[in-house]
């Protein structure tokens, strides 16, 4: 049988591949539950392997190591079922992450995109990994290469123009990421990764007003999504306005009220407690029951993004035990041979400890081991807006170490760069 997009499927059913078409459409938009979407098409038919592949992916791209042994599992299932090339493409790549060796599963994605362009999945579960392992022009160029086999009217089409929108803007081309995007959102208004890389846009262009009105615009991205958590950005324009209230109250609603457990979910949380707290809020207990969230994850070692940012849960809620357990999963982590070693050697560790440092007022110190990093975080993941909270604390630090040099030079660099990403045709962008 054929999907969509007329490539085959091994295995399956009608019905069944009719639930696969769903849980990837729940995928695409962030949205429902895919994970029981697609162990719904396998009840109906076991043999169908992308539905097997799918949800190694669902479990992989959590970036949490408990997710490991059930991707291992689906992946066993799969390969012991006849499948095709495209599917051995999918297999090898999911094999790959499964053993931490993140930066092989891209390059086996790219593969499978160059052949198989047609493959919304493929071009997801690639561009959420050169998202993982910081590849900005990955995030741009692997879309940018599959485009020009899409159309209008396809299958995934409005989710295609969202990957690529949030491509563009981490590789700095704001005008067109915002105006991909907005049609993304047109086309498809619950497409929540559309939704967040225009968010992303407004953010980096400090555009704080557009910003809350694109937001707070268009609810139904938020219907059942789990990007939800994503208000993060909604809170960090009204955050630059000052208003710390209104943040507090997003953070109690919905980025951390409905009290996430998962790495994605409690990364933001994270982050925006720690700006709180830079800006010199009263975050009250919620260091505490944050803390309490990232406790389970604490000797991991799994994934270096993930480790800097349950150590600020630790370090704003006092919990030294827990960075102790931290601080040994991430040595343990540098000993192997996967590529989290090389994420938390060359950026993770240090951010970790200089954060620690900053808990410690121990401001000299966290400069000391902020600036040699700083220019090289994208090595260890995440977006521009997410790595900023370094050079804020670096900033912070400095001006506590009496660093006034230092300060200075900081404060004009973030003032040439605000400028430089100032838009300069803004009436192209909506039209």
């Amino acid at each position: 049988m054929k999907d969509a997009v007329g490539y085959t499927f091994s295995g399956g059913n009608a019905r069944a591949i009719d639930l696969l078409e769903q849980a990837l459409h729940e995928f695409r938009c962030f949205a429902g539950n895919p994970v029981a979407t697609a162990e719904a098409a396998l009840a109906e038919a076991p043999d169908l392997v992308m539905a097997q592949v799918l949800r190694a992916w669902l479990y992989l791209l959590s970036s949490e190591a408990g997710a490991v042994a059930p991707a291992r599992e689906a992946l066993a299932a799969a390969r012991e079922l006849p499948h095709n090339e495209r599917e051995a493409w999918h297999l090898r790549a999911i094999a790959q992450l499964c053993d931490g060796q993140w930066r092989a599963a891209a390059l086996t994605m790219e593969d499978l995109s160059a052949h198989y362009p047609l493959d919304a999945l493929a071009l997801q579960a690639g561009q959420q990994i050169d998202f993982f392992v910081g590849d900005s022009r990955m995030l741009r160029d692997r879309i940018a290469r599959a485009l020009p086999a899409w159309s209008a009217g396809m299958p995934g089409w409005h989710a295609v123009l969202g990957m690529q929108a949030f491509g563009l803007e981490e590789t700095g081309d704001y005008l067109r990421a915002e105006r991909l995007g907005r049609q993304a959102v047109d086309l498809q208004p619950n497409d929540a990764w559309a939704q967040h890389a225009v968010a992303h846009v407004l953010e980096m262009q400090g555009r704080r007003d557009e910003g809350i009105e694109w937001m707070r615009g268009n609810e139904g991205w938020q219907a059942d999504s789990f990007l939800a958590v994503h208000n993060w950005h909604l809170a960090l324009y009204h955050l630059a306005q000052g208003d710390s209230t209104e943040v507090l109250a997003l953070y109690d609603g919905p980025i951390h009220g409905h009290r996430p457990e998962i790495h994605v979910e409690l990364v933001d949380a994270s982050a925006l407690l720690w700006r709180l707290t830079l800006a010199g809020a009263d975050v009250g207990t919620r260091w505490s029951a944050l803390a309490e969230r990232w406790a389970p994850f604490a000797g991991d070692g799994h994934y270096a993004f993930s480790d800097w940012h349950a150590a600020m849960a630790f370090v704003g809620a006092g919990r030294e035990d827990l960075l102790q357990t931290l601080l040994q999963a991430q040595a343990d982590a540098m000993t192997r041979n996967d590529d989290n070693a090389a994420f938390t050697s060359e950026v993770g560790f240090a951010a970790t400890r200089a954060f620690i440092a900053y808990g410690q007022q121990d401001w000299a110190r966290t400069v000391a081991l902020l600036r040699p990093v700083r220019s090289q975080s994208h090595r260890f993941g995440g977006s521009h807006a997410q790595r900023d909270v370094i050079e804020l604390t670096l900033i912070a630090a400095a001006q506590r170490s009496g660093q006034a040099a230092l300060v200075r030079a900081l404060e004009q660099e973030r003032q040439a760069l605000a400028r430089q990403r100032q838009p300069e045709r803004r009436e192209s962008v909506v039209a």
